[in-house]
């Protein structure tokens, strides 16, 4: 049996205020000790992620902006698999709508009144001291490529919004922070797809997946272990899934080295 874990980094194996994932070294270690793919599943863009995929020395595929894209490493699999593009050493296979389309529908909910703020609209200094991410990953946080990531100014609004995107032909989730328009994607599918993959591969998977809010429940859905750390105020974004003990990384950490130290 193989393990293959799928994790998101905001608010789950990254500490939602610090963005710090000190907790979850003990975890880390384990990881590459017993030599599992951890894959990153997560809103943020390519750029950011490629930035803590050298910090931990992560060197598996991963997803990004809530399943837009699956960025597999060339040479990565021994088999042949379709793919749209290469690029940066990646094979691609995007699932996602490009980030121009969904401007143009953010422009037209504007046009009708309701009042919403994307990181589009803002600068990347504007981004950095809304959530804290320093000005540096401010600007990796802004080179978005199938996901706009935006705050309702009226939260009385939000049924609005929620239909207005439904109405355009694209589909809409929740962070821990933000919002998030996007097209016919979601966490959920680009690991059922990537998932297909490592089986094909190494045949006897066992999937494992952990987030903390409403955007990772497609992920959650579609592995054969899912866990739910504890959200900022303590609370779990769900009764449906396996709760971790713990916020954030401390609970990521507590997750998975249970389930890799008693297999």
């Amino acid at each position: 049996m193989r393990w293959l874990i799928f994790t998101d980094l905001d608010g789950t194996l990254l500490d939602h205020d610090t963005y710090s994932y000190d907790a979850a070294k003990p975890a880390l270690r384990l990881i590459k000790e017993k030599n599992i793919p951890l894959v990153l599943c997560t809103s943020k863009t390519r750029a950011e992620i490629e930035e803590f995929r050298e910090q931990i020395g992560n060197k598996d595929p991963f997803i990004s902006e809530n399943g837009g894209a699956i960025f597999i490493p060339e040479g990565y699999f021994d088999l042949e698999f379709r793919y749209n593009r290469k690029t940066g050493g990646y094979l691609v296979i995007e699932l996602g709508t490009g980030y121009r389309k969904l401007l143009q529908v953010i422009k037209g909910m504007k046009g009708s009144g309701i009042d919403i703020v994307g990181f589009n609209d803002m600068t990347a200094q504007e981004v950095a001291d809304e959530t804290g991410l320093g000005l540096a990953r401010a600007k990796l946080a802004k080179m978005r490529e199938y996901d706009e990531a935006f705050r309702p100014i009226n939260t009385l609004l939000e049924d609005k919004i929620k239909h207005t995107i439904e109405s355009s032909g694209l589909n809409w989730t929740k962070g821990g922070r933000y919002w998030h328009i996007m097209g016919d994607n979601d966490k959920g599918r680009a690991v059922k797809i990537l998932t297909e993959l490592y089986r094909k591969a190494y045949s006897d998977i066992l999937t494992i997946a952990l987030g903390d809010s409403e955007n990772d429940f497609p992920m959650l859905g579609s592995v054969d272990r899912p866990y739910l750390v504890q959200k900022k105020d303590g609370s779990y974004a769900s009764e449906s899934y396996s709760h971790c003990p713990g916020k954030g990384p401390e609970g990521w950490n507590h997750a998975v080295t249970g389930i890799l130290e008693n297999e």
